[in-house]
């Protein structure tokens, strides 16, 4: 049972916050959910937020919903990781809760929460059909740096339940970046084949979702500090050219890896997402 624990009118919709409980992460899990004026059923936008980042940070610094009520499309933003009493946790801002990176972990002692591409998938999808009036044959993915990285991946490994993707400066290959490195030898264990599974610029060039999307979007700030140690999205396109994908980079000039620069940009996303889930 979802339990709706705030709400607010905006843009002639309604924001709701809500927490439910999740079988596969054995917790109570929390997500923010924006539902235009109107009866539906409507669009659905599965916003995915990056390290650190909760159901909130999305919700109140990108600027979305008057986009989104205007194209008539929900947005649905969950928390990035399982949280509470019991669930492991690590120091380092980017493992551990907030940096759930949106796999199943396999290895103690993350296993038995940390079970975020479920969460995603079944869960989340579930608990947002009980407060929103949505037609599950139109969803759309996208997201933030660790985000981004789940956005394409889901996408990649679950074409049947997404129609549209997009990303903003998305870690695109975990396996050749310190923070995929870090978190994935933690949740997955050191044997780097089963990371392939998870790495977009692997999935694409193995031809994963062939022909599921007519394009990709993906915006990248030109000034992002972590664009050549971490992001590299020059390896998803080179992964896309290979196998005939096409896919819209667009280079961002003095765009940083903030908030702002998502601010700025998010309702090209909208409008994306929008015409590809039109009935």
């Amino acid at each position: 049972m979802t339990e709706i624990l705030q709400q607010h009118r905006v843009h002639g919709g309604t924001l709701s916050y809500c927490r439910h409980p999740s079988a596969a992460t054995g917790t109570a899990m929390r997500f923010s959910i924006f539902t235009p004026g109107g009866e539906g059923p409507f669009p659905s936008l599965v916003w995915l937020s990056g390290l650190t980042c909760t159901e909130d940070n999305f919700t109140t610094k990108a600027g979305a919903y008057r986009a989104a009520a205007e194209a008539g499309l929900v947005i649905i933003a969950p928390d990035t990781s399982p949280r509470g009493e019991g669930v492991a946790d690590d120091p380092a801002y980017d493992l551990g809760q907030g940096a759930g990176f949106y796999v199943d972990a396999t290895e103690a002692p993350w296993a038995p929460h940390f079970r975020m591409e479920t969460y995603i998938t079944v869960d989340l999808l579930a608990a947002a059909a009980e407060v929103a009036p949505l037609d599950p044959a139109r969803r759309g993915v996208s997201g933030h740096s660790m985000g981004g990285h789940g956005a394409l991946t889901l996408a990649l490994r679950h074409p049947e339940l997404f129609q549209s993707v997009s990303a903003f400066a998305p870690i695109v290959s975990p396996t050749r970046c310190p923070w995929g490195e870090k978190a994935f030898t933690a949740y997955l264990g050191a044997d780097r084949a089963l990371w392939r599974a998870h790495d977009a610029a692997l999935l694409m060039a193995g031809g994963a979702a062939r022909g599921a999307y007519d394009d990709l979007l993906i915006d990248q700030g030109t000034a992002d500090n972590f664009l050549e140690g971490q992001l590299k999205p020059q390896l998803f396109v080179e992964a896309c050219a290979a196998v005939g994908q096409k896919v819209t980079l667009r280079m961002q000039a003095g765009y940083d890896h903030s908030y702002f620069f998502m601010a700025s940009f998010i309702a090209d996303h909208v409008a994306w997402h929008a015409q590809r889930l039109k009935p």
